[in-house]
């Protein structure tokens, strides 16, 4: 049978791509919530800051509007990536659904529902499409926007600047794979980067240059982009894309500047995983919830720093991942974290908590946000170094984690 709202909802969509087109980023609200009126919803548009601490109101009417992340309603969705129920006052009625540009979370959206209008699977699914749309646009106008991008991020250092500007977004998913990253403390990062690629393998990479100032950024960022240019140029083998690096590193950097950095290479068929490691922390392979082993293997020298001539098999390792497999990068900025004591975060905490997610099944960038804020924590809210993780899940079910578990039309 025919939905009568149907038509409805197609001009909502409508009026909301075609006005997008000259709307400013500061009255993305104003325009979403006007196109919904019909359908007898109201609308209301938050961003998650770059932090991931708070959901900040995208309305210049509403200077300084925010909800925490955590111990909110609307915190909870963008948690969960799931649609909650729960108003602010007694007797409101609205849902709360998590705002995506492809995989990467960006913010929620709050509806309030008039009264008649049903909450049900169709509404849900409908809502859903117009959350789907608004996360793609906020995320267009961010690049225009400077209004946007404060309230994104407000205070950044200029080398968290060089640096988020080099970065892709901070996840990514197909049916075969996720990927997640990210940098603590997000606005003062000065060092650390990750970076990877999405074809028939999957080239991920994770970096720490030596120092925290705006030239470790530019180390850092320098490495970056040896490693992207040997990719593009077609070169697959590991260990001379870091010498690419090396070579842009040692004819355009400073003396005694170097990054660490960890590679890798997924094919995504097979699930076979090289990885190499330039004076940086082994990843950690977990299976089934449970931490199996480090991918060790002797290091060669930090990108920059000329090596001796070693052969292929000495420093590139092989890893046969099964389904479902999780394996975590991380820079030592994570288990280097001192609290007041001068006691170590440590790469049993780590561990554990990352068991602990994965057993909780919370999908990677949750569980990324979750050690990244208990690594804050740690340090009373202070990094002394840059902490970076990134997480990589192969053939397994967890890319459903990332959206909201929507029910049947029926």
């Amino acid at each position: 049978m025919h939905d009568p709202d149907d038509a409805v909802w197609a001009r909502i969509l409508t009026t909301v791509i075609d006005e997008s087109h000259l709307v400013a980023a500061e009255r993305l609200t104003e325009t979403v919530d006007r196109a919904v009126r019909p359908a007898g919803v109201g609308v209301e548009v938050l961003m998650v800051d770059l932090a991931q601490r708070a959901l900040h109101v995208v309305l210049v009417d509403a200077p300084g509007a925010a909800i925490p992340v955590e111990g909110t309603t609307g915190g909870r969705a963008y948690q969960l990536t799931e649609i909650v129920v729960g108003g602010d006052h007694e007797g409101e009625r609205v849902l709360w659904l998590p705002l995506l540009d492809g995989t990467e979370r960006v913010g929620v959206l709050r509806v309030a529902l008039d009264d008649g209008v049903v909450d049900g699977a169709v509404l849900r699914r409908r809502l859903w499409a117009l959350a789907g749309l608004v996360g793609h646009l906020l995320m267009t106008k961010l690049g225009q926007s400077t209004w946007l991008q404060q309230l994104r991020a407000r205070a950044m250092s200029p080398a968290s600047e060089l640096l988020w500007q080099q970065l892709a977004p901070r996840t990514l998913a197909t049916d075969r794979v996720v990927i997640s990253a990210l940098l603590e403390p997000a606005l003062e990062v000065a060092g650390d980067a990750y970076d990877y690629a999405v074809g028939d393998a999957i080239d991920l990479a994770i970096f720490d240059g030596v120092g925290h100032d705006l030239m470790a950024g530019v180390s850092t960022a320098v490495a970056v982009t040896a490693i992207r240019n040997a990719r593009r140029d077609g070169v697959r083998d590991l260990a001379a894309q870091a010498e690419r690096a090396d070579a842009l590193l040692e004819h355009y950097d400073r003396p005694g500047r170097f990054v660490t950095a960890a590679l890798g290479r997924l094919d995504v068929v097979t699930g076979e995983l090289t990885y190499l490691l330039a004076g940086h922390p082994p990843p950690l392979l977990l299976r089934g919830g449970h931490m199996v082993k480090e991918l060790t293997l002797p290091p060669r020298l930090p990108l920059g720093v000329t090596a001796p001539a070693v052969t292929y098999e000495d420093i590139v390792g092989h890893e046969q991942l099964e389904p479902g497999d999780r394996v975590l990068f991380y820079t030592d900025g994570v288990t280097e974290a001192r609290d007041g004591h001068g006691r170590f975060f440590g790469e049993q905490r780590l561990i554990d908590m990352a068991e602990r997610a994965e057993q909780d099944q919370l999908s990677a960038p949750e569980t990324l946000r979750r050690l990244a804020a208990a690594v804050m924590a740690h340090q009373n809210e202070r990094l002394q170094d840059d902490a970076t993780l990134l997480v990589l899940d192969w053939a397994s079910d967890h890319h459903p984690r990332l959206f909201p578990s929507l029910p049947d039309h029926g």
